[in-house]
């Protein structure tokens, strides 16, 4: 699973590589956890649209917002049939700008050993994503999202065996295109990650620590902007 992951560049870096319309001004979070807010992109008629949801699924036909642990996850091999998924799959996908994510080693709390996993160059990249708008009895809304998981590459099986989809700029459009709710094109695009996408590397995790400042864009590599990711 993906409970914790980083998004640390600046607005205008992401605004450049997503290409949605607005020009947000969100704080740069090395530490995007489950319960609060994540930004993500979708489609709208005509463009693309950044967007604050709560991280932690709630299904548009849940009577109430449950208490306790929230859908952060959705697994890619079941999505699709899911009842709690199956309709946002279809209708609400998105892609969520991260620059790296964590996991941990062993199984004895209090001993895991925390690990960041991002790209070679530190870039941004795009999780697959789905969200759902929720309308609760009493008039109150609440948008919220899920990342969608699968097998860990060769890396990242070495100490855990999920890892979010990775969707690459070439395919954009295709994960965000909901108009016809064919789910056939997207099916490719939930594969694990190239063994050689990510680096790792141990870490401390120290969630009170003051915000980092935006990280430099990695230098293009003659590539245009599709070499960002």
């Amino acid at each position: 699973m993906c409970g914790l992951y980083s998004f640390r560049r600046s607005p205008e870096e992401a605004r450049n590589l997503f290409n949605y319309l607005e020009m947000p001004e969100f704080p740069p979070r090395q530490h995007v956890t489950p319960g609060g807010p994540m930004a993500i992109v979708r489609q709208g008629r005509t463009q693309r649209h950044f967007a604050l949801v709560r991280w932690g699924f709630v299904p548009s036909w849940a009577k109430e917002v449950a208490p306790g642990k929230p859908l952060i996850n959705a697994r890619s091999e079941t999505a699709l049939e899911k009842p709690s998924f199956r309709n946002a799959i279809r209708r609400r996908r998105c892609l969520i700008p991260a620059d790296g994510f964590y996991e941990w080693e062993g199984d004895v709390p209090g001993k895991k050993r925390p690990y960041f996993i991002h790209r070679p160059d530190d870039g941004l990249m795009a999780f697959a994503g789905i969200w759902e708008h929720w309308l609760g009895a009493d008039g109150s809304e609440l948008e919220t999202a899920a990342i969608i998981t699968t097998s860990a590459n060769a890396l990242v099986a070495t100490i855990h065996d999920r890892s979010p989809v990775i969707i690459h700029p070439q395919d954009f459009e295709a994960w965000l295109d909901c108009s016809d709710e064919k789910v056939e094109k997207i099916v490719p695009l939930m594969r694990p990650a190239a063994d050689d996408y990510f680096v790792m590397e141990p870490t401390v995790i120290a969630r009170n620590a003051p915000p980092p400042k935006p990280k430099a864009a990695p230098p293009a590599r003659g590539g245009g902007q599709m070499d960002l990711l």
